[in-house]
């Protein structure tokens, strides 16, 4: 090994540190998943469908071994709960700050990846603005026209409660949502406005006269969405 390789790997940089256990999009996305409230094997498979069940157990381990999360058994006591440390919650705010930072700074190269379906609906159906909903459940179905596979979506809202489904749960569908992929994502980024896009016909709303009307208050939105990109920023 070189000298120059000796001073990178023995590094007493504390941010060189951090970034050993931080600096992987797994650990990432898990992290940002916590943040959000999810605590269980399965649910983090929901979230992140593209994140094979061992690498999440590897990172799960992992993050355990680095004293930021601790395992505890669920107060059912049947199956297992993933809890923050203190040294955990302390990682809020730079997560949080790196993802304002990709909104300003990267939002075009974000919005042209390719996205996974699933973990995009996990986020549209978790920041529906249940607020905006009348009393009772409120079942939309969103359907997106550019797939032939993973295209219908049941989101089934209820209080404060939202409920994701890929197979029809039998309930009685209030709303209609349609739109491709990409013109979904847009509306969810805050690219495009709901009024907006209904009028170009790149979004489809179909139900009840009082939930198409009121469709601007409860629509999904991203809570990063007030975050204008650096170009517009100045």
């Amino acid at each position: 090994m070189d000298e120059k390789s000796k001073n990178i790997s023995g590094s007493l940089c504390p941010a060189m540190a951090s970034a050993d256990i931080l600096g992987d999009k797994w650990t990432l996305l898990l992290l940002r998943e916590m943040f959000l409230g999810t605590t269980r094997f399965g649910r983090f498979q929901k979230a992140i469908p593209r994140m094979s069940p061992s690498i999440l157990s590897k990172r799960l381990k992992t993050l355990e071994a680095a004293d930021i999360i601790i395992r505890k058994a669920a107060p059912s006591g049947q199956a297992t709960e993933y809890k923050l440390t203190r040294s955990g919650r302390e990682l809020g705010p730079i997560v949080e700050n790196m993802a304002v930072w990709g909104m300003r700074w990267r939002k075009r190269s974000i919005a042209a990846q390719d996205c996974d379906v699933g973990g995009f609906m996990w986020d549209f159906h978790r920041t529906v603005n249940t607020a905006g909903l009348p009393d009772g459940e409120t079942v939309i179905l969103v359907q997106i026209s550019d797939r032939t596979d993973l295209n219908s979506w049941w989101v089934i809202a209820n209080g404060d409660a939202t409920d994701l489904c890929v197979d029809d749960p039998g309930h009685e569908v209030d709303v209609y949502l349609t739109a491709t992929l990409a013109n979904l994502i847009a509306l969810w980024l805050g690219d495009v406005d709901l009024q907006s896009a209904v009028g170009d016909k790149t979004i489809y709303l179909d139900g009840p006269r009082h939930l198409i009307s009121t469709a601007q208050d409860w629509m999904a939105q991203s809570p990063l969405v007030g975050v204008r990109p650096a170009s517009l920023a100045r």
